[in-house]
């Protein structure tokens, strides 16, 4: 009993993979796109698609990873695009340029062109441009909510079916960084800048509007203390648009928030799942 029960569990990664199909490595950057960067690596996204059985469009979800702009790379997150991909969502996840190489300005460019590229292309893998959704944690989460609010980037928001927010930083750095000048710790001078204009700029607070996409967000009861207060901040701003949007509080701290994903049974899943379907 104890073999067979060894035998099945070898096999179950493999019959889950065999659900999906993983295109790795795919540019999203056109060739002469202003936001590829001179003499490092250019990034490229991952796409996992279900293997349907019928000719049925599925949603899409597009997901970018954190690591405080100056790390982080989208190979660590396969378990998330497999997972949401099990679940008839073709899952996106598009690496980026970081810090010190990269500012948030190029970062965020660069997510946007990853939309683009989206919307111009998903069709192909099976997804339906009319449901696509966003998602990011730390990091991620500020770079895909800046890069749909800010009007600069060409995203036009009603295009977007819905974000979600996973223990979401940097939502409005403007007043963390009043507080807190950028230096060299962290690569925050180079992220950032010394021109407290950009950092208004870069702030998605401050670009809410009542055509904003629907949110869900979810934030840590034991993350930063930084994060806590901008999150609140910016639930605060959007209720002004989105009087129903509430937090999601989940008993985990910030790096946790998103590791939780590794499990395909984490009731995240169904959440989001019942948000992109409402």
């Amino acid at each position: 009993m104890l073999k067979k029960t060894i035998i099945s569990l070898f096999f179950i990664p493999i019959l889950f993979s065999c659900s999906i199909t993983k295109h790795k490595d795919i540019s999203y950057l056109s060739a002469d796109s202003e936001n590829i960067v001179a003499g490092v690596e250019t990034p490229t996204m991952n796409i996992y698609q279900p293997k349907n059985k019928t000719e049925k469009k599925n949603p899409v979800l597009i997901f970018v990873h954190g690591g405080n702009w100056n790390s982080g790379k989208k190979e660590t997150y396969g378990f998330f695009g497999k997972n949401f991909a099990r679940e008839d969502v073709v899952t996106v996840i598009p690496g980026y340029t970081l810090s010190p190489n990269a500012n948030y300005e190029t970062m965020t460019k660069q997510i946007a062109e990853a939309i683009t590229w989206v919307q111009e292309n998903i069709d192909q893998y099976g997804g339906d441009v009319s449901q696509i959704y966003l998602t990011g944690h730390s990091a991620g989460g500020h770079l895909i909510a800046l890069a749909t609010l800010n009007p600069k980037y060409g995203i036009d928001e009603e295009s977007i079916a819905g974000i979600i927010l996973n223990d979401a930083a940097g939502l409005d750095m403007h007043n963390y960084l009043l507080n807190y000048p950028p230096t060299v710790e962290n690569d925050y001078l180079a992220t950032w800048t010394d021109n407290p204009e950009n950092w208004k700029a870069a702030s998605p607070i401050y670009f809410l509007t009542d055509k904003s996409p629907k949110f869900k967000i979810y934030l840590g009861s034991k993350t930063y203390k930084s994060i806590d207060v901008s999150v609140r901040k910016f639930l605060e701003e959007l209720n002004k648009f989105q009087p129903d949007v509430k937090l999601d509080i989940i008993n985990k701290r910030h790096i946790p928030m998103v590791l939780q994903y590794f499990w395909s049974f984490n009731n995240r899943y169904d959440e989001i799942l019942e948000f992109m379907e409402k």
